[in-house]
């Protein structure tokens, strides 16, 4: 629970500590009663929040991920896992399905990501590839 609480308060520091950002910054006209306005806001706020854990969680995820490139390379194991691959995104699809979070947008941001840690995979194995040379 600490560590939710802690990754919280890093989001709400990050987003408060933004020096260009306006959180009040909005392209909206007119006249636009006041409470609504608030309101909206107050909504937009929590949004922020939400967007900076999101970036301080796979930001997490990536430090994780490149711990796992570097032991694939370390063991020439290969930078991908289809296996792996498709029984996560099996997995976030019927997490997506409780969250009420439709499954097919959760199996696209899955792919992207999956996408990018096997780009991170290949860099660290070419550039950690051991000495074909020497003797293991």
């Amino acid at each position: 629970m600490s560590d939710q609480l802690e990754t919280g308060d890093a989001a709400d520091t990050a987003a408060a500590a933004t020096p260009d950002y306006d959180p009040s910054a909005s392209s909206l006209r007119g006249d636009i009663d006041q409470a609504v306005m608030e309101e909206l806001l107050s909504v937009r706020g929590s949004i922020d929040n939400i967007d900076a854990t999101l970036v301080y969680l796979l930001a997490e995820r990536f430090k994780a991920t490149q711990r796992v490139g570097y032991l694939k390379a370390r063991h020439q194991l290969p930078a991908a896992d289809p296996g792996r691959e498709v029984a996560q995104i099996a997995r976030l699809r019927r997490l997506a399905e409780e969250a009420q979070l439709d499954p097919a947008f959760a199996e696209k941001f899955l792919n992207f990501i999956i996408s990018e840690v096997i780009r991170h995979h290949q860099a660290i194995s070419e550039s950690h590839a051991p000495d074909r040379g020497e003797a293991s």
